[in-house]
């Protein structure tokens, strides 16, 4: 059905192009017309009289005839001319037109179908539809983007749910045959799954409205030492129990400030120093360091635990990306934990790396943010988006 509609495109164009073009020439010619008949007579006749002819002459009024009949031969050619010329450039316009047009509606329609793959070249057709082709390919490519985002997402959920669901429903069948007593082991399990869903959910809304943008950031100049101290605070419990000791460092950058949401950040700050503590055994330790870099302040959280293949590191910050199965037993995370960080992050203008020298060798989290400038520090700050 797309191919009759093309040249109905195409006529459409053309017929248009050529009225309008036909209408300027038609107003131009009338108003040549009506000049050369208003003005020219009376200066011809004028300058006839001058050359000696009399007024009642026969040769005068004979002449003024052929005057006459030599103007409205010459406008009646000029406007054919003019319109067989305005024809030829429509169609050669039309025709020029044509195919980045019909590039563009066939790319929409495949777009519209659900076909995120479809592109229009950018062929050197004017610099107004260059840029509207350039246009399209950047919503198809946001299109595309979202939609590959959307499928892995609903992947990565059915596969997360899978496991709290499948205890829940064999302890479920356990509690209804009888073979599983409700005791405090049984509660504990049952706790722990729901809160897993529970926390799941939590961090898909954050991740999700922090990768769109919809957060709302209350930025203000916070002192860094401020920062590692409530992020300390608030693990140092988990820390003391396994055993791991957590290492404080400022003195690379003892006054600095940055001009972040010290909630948000607080919270990148957590997730990295669990995920630190989940991948380091009992003895070792984790070191929270802050140095200056230029307009940045850049974060740093170090341990000497198990360590990135280099394989995985440019997907640790991916939805519930887990290097392999021994950790997807041990972690109890909701698998989007640095998801959420590098979206926190990226929401001020910021960055966060990944680095480590190979299994065993632990691994380094590196969060860059701006700092605040001497004006910031005096300003007051609202909420922003």
């Amino acid at each position: 059905m797309s191919g009759p509609r093309r040249p109905a495109l195409h006529q459409g164009l053309a017929t248009r192009l050529l009225i309008g073009q036909t209408i300027v020439l038609l107003a131009g010619a009338l108003t040549v017309g009506l000049v050369a008949a208003v003005v020219g007579p009376p200066i011809f006749h004028d300058h006839l009289l001058q050359t000696g002819h009399p007024a009642d002459s026969p040769e005068l009024v004979h002449i003024e005839l052929a005057y006459r009949d030599a103007s409205l031969t010459s406008l009646a050619w000029g406007l054919l001319i003019s319109v067989v010329a305005a024809g030829a450039v429509t169609w050669v316009l039309a025709r020029l037109l044509r195919r980045p047009l019909t590039e563009l509606t066939h790319a929409a329609r495949e777009l519209a179908r659900g076909h995120y793959a479809a592109r229009v070249a950018i062929a050197g057709s004017g610099t107004e539809l260059d840029t509207l082709a350039a246009a399209f390919n950047v919503m198809a490519d946001r299109l595309q983007g979202v939609e590959d985002t959307r499928r892995r997402l609903l992947s990565d959920l059915a596969h997360e749910l899978r496991t709290p669901i499948a205890t829940l429903a064999a302890y479920h069948e356990g509690l209804t045959d009888g073979v599983i007593d409700l005791g405090p082991e049984a509660r504990a399990v049952l706790a722990q799954q729901t809160a897993r869903l529970a926390r799941l959910a939590d961090d898909i809304d954050e991740v999700s409205r922090a990768e769109e943008g919809r957060l709302l950031l209350d930025r203000r100049p916070v002192r860094v030492a401020e920062l590692f101290s409530a992020a300390v605070d608030a693990l140092r419990e988990p820390y003391a129990a396994k055993g791991v000791h957590l290492q404080l460092e400022t003195s690379r950058a003892p006054e600095a400030v940055v001009e972040v949401d010290p909630t948000r950040v607080g919270q990148v700050l957590t997730n990295l120093l669990s995920n630190a503590l989940r991948h380091t055994p009992a003895g070792g330790t984790v070191s929270l360091a802050a140095r200056r870099d230029g307009p940045e302040v850049v974060l740093t959280v170090r341990d000497d635990g198990e360590g990135i293949p280099a394989a995985q590191l440019p997907h640790v910050f991916e939805r519930f990306y887990r290097g392999d199965s021994a950790r997807d037993r041990d972690r109890s995370g909701s698998g989007i934990g640095l998801t959420i960080s590098k979206a926190l992050v990226d929401a001020h203008s910021g960055s966060i790396t990944a680095t480590s020298d190979g299994p065993g060798q632990g691994a380094t989290f590196s969060v860059s943010l701006p700092a605040a400038t001497r004006n910031q520090r005096g300003e007051d700050h609202t909420p922003t988006v």
